[in-house]
């Protein structure tokens, strides 16, 4: 019936751990020298089974859950109510669909994520959306806001936009498309907030056209603005006295705004001379313009996206005073207004250029060459629509571009000899994208492929017939035709439910990348919760 002290002490401890999981604990017929060493086993067991998760701070678990996705960030407040509240507190970005219906849920969601500094409203355009009344109490419940994205708000008005201002000071980033509140509305964001930074307007309709509309800025927040950026505003020389009182301005971008802006660049310039980046797309601006912009001494990047007045001499006298230009981008529109004698003037004064993208603009070797050579820093190079450049301006730039990284070709005369000229030239090359050069074969490709393995070849050779080529970033993201860029991404969920990106990482939690990725560390929280509860 008893067993020996021996005989228990030969029994390995796994053997000894898993009967007493398995069977009820006894200590009746064991000796004293058997009990301690259960009392030993039983508190082994009692530390594996621990809750481990629930000894570490609220700030670490803060930590792993910024690293989440929104699907693993849902799925862990659902595993206890501590989770759920640190979940809700350490969210700082939050993305809502704005319609009406969302009124009544603001002070719930608000109440539980109440460290929301980024927001973005969002409605569909089939939708009704929310109105003054959700704004202003949106703004009561996030005093801390720093950046606000509303798209497609069509019932916020002038007064509720006063309300929020007032209620918001600290707003740093304000991005507005398809809304219906106009210049006061805009005025009151301007006059309340002079920590704001950036400021991105889209299809203002409340914006009156014509003479009659009124001016907007520059308010308290001028002295702060360094990117302003409008786009499709029927008006948007409105905006002029904020662009000409915003001293500090670095970049500002203008697309589809109608109104004769040649008028407007002299005076811009005589005011905010620091400006870094100048995009224009399908504005009204020509020669005068450059030569007003030509005074910005700074300016790095140039982006010209079919603007038919602008000629070489406008490039020119850009290129002759802005020696710092880093990037450029000419979308010529297949005008033929900037060809050869405007790049060679880039080539001559712009050493620094490091990206040059040429769409609807015809170089020929003459202008390569020199860019090639005059522009040691060139990395990143793309020709689209291009009726000159073949393969002996392939052959060019193979042998003079020793620094080129990127190189991109689209719709232009090339053919398998450009790709062999490649092969032995350009030293730094990591990537070239072929699409819709009739005369680049796949077998052409292989073959640049495997002669230099390291080198990523892109070939489209889709031709579609009638296929308008349009290379311009319409809302400046990334050009089909030109350097890629990393795509913008956004998201958005139901009325009812809560989405968002989750706030960058903070630097405490970059420790966690020794880890192998975010489904890891959501897969061992999910473990470390199971076992807590079991």
């Amino acid at each position: 019936m008893g067993q020996s002290v021996s005989a228990a002490k030969l029994r390995s401890r796994p053997d000894w751990n898993h009967r007493q999981r398995s069977k009820p604990k006894s200590t009746a017929l064991i000796c004293p020298m058997q009990a301690e060493e259960t009392e030993e086993l039983e508190r082994s067991n009692t530390d594996e089974s621990s809750d481990f998760i629930s000894d570490l701070p609220d700030e670490c678990l803060a930590c792993i859950f910024l690293s989440l996705s929104p699907a693993d960030r849902k799925r862990c407040s659902l595993v206890c109510r501590q989770w759920l509240l640190i979940e809700g507190q350490s969210r700082h970005r939050l993305s809502l669909n704005a319609q009406s219906d969302l009124q009544p849920l603001i002070p719930s969601i608000f109440s539980r994520f109440d460290a929301v500094t980024k927001l973005a409203l969002k409605c569909d355009r089939r939708s009704v959306s929310i109105g003054d009344e959700a704004l202003v109490l949106i703004s009561e419940r996030c005093r801390n806001l720093t950046r606000l994205k509303l798209r497609a708000c069509r019932d916020l008005t002038d007064a509720g936009m006063l309300a929020f201002a007032k209620n918001c000071k600290g707003l740093k980033k304000l991005s507005c498309g398809s809304c219906a509140f106009g210049a006061k509305g805009m005025n009151a964001v301007l006059d309340n907030c002079p920590a704001l930074e950036e400021l991105s307007v889209k299809r203002l309709r409340g914006i009156t056209d014509g003479a009659a509309a009124e001016p907007i800025g520059p308010g308290v927040a001028a002295a702060a603005l360094k990117t302003i950026c409008l786009k499709e505003l029927y008006n948007g020389q409105c905006f002029g006295p904020l662009i000409i009182g915003a001293k500090n301005l670095k970049s500002l971008k203008l697309f589809r705004c109608s109104g004769d802006w040649d008028k407007l660049f002299p005076l811009i310039v005589e005011r905010v001379a620091g400006m870094v980046e100048i995009h224009m797309e399908r504005i009204q601006v020509s020669d005068v313009g450059l030569a007003a912009i030509s005074n910005c001494s700074k300016l790095e990047i140039l982006h010209l996206v079919k603007t038919p007045e602008c000629t070489n001499a406008g490039l020119g006298a850009v290129a002759e005073k802005c020696n710092l230009l880093r990037k450029l981008h000419i979308d010529g529109w297949k005008a033929n207004r900037i060809g050869d004698q405007g790049l060679i003037a880039v080539a001559k004064s712009c050493t620094n250029l490091q990206e040059l993208v040429l769409i609807g603009v015809n170089p020929t070797k003459l202008s390569l060459e020199m860019l090639a050579s005059n522009c040691p820093n060139l990395e990143r190079l793309a020709l689209c629509g291009s009726d000159t450049v073949g393969d002996a301006e392939i052959s060019c730039i193979a042998v003079k571009c020793i620094a080129l990284k990127k190189l991109c070709i689209k719709n232009c005369p090339v053919s398998d000899h450009g790709m062999e000229a490649l092969a032995s030239g350009c030293p730094n090359l990591v990537k070239v994208k072929v699409k819709k050069c009739r005369g680049v074969t796949s077998e052409g490709a292989d073959w640049l492929r495997s002669t230099r393995g390291s080198l990523v070849v892109n070939l489209d050779i889709n031709l579609d017939i009638g296929e308008h080529l349009d290379a311009s970033a319409s809302d400046g993201g990334a050009q089909d035709n030109g350097i890629e860029f990393p795509p913008m991404v956004g998201s958005q969920i139901g009325a009812s439910s809560i989405a968002s990106s989750s706030t960058g990482r903070s630097t405490s939690f970059k420790l966690l990348g020794l880890m192998s990725g975010r489904s890891f560390v959501a897969c061992t929280l999910r473990r470390l919760a199971s076992s807590s509860r079991s």
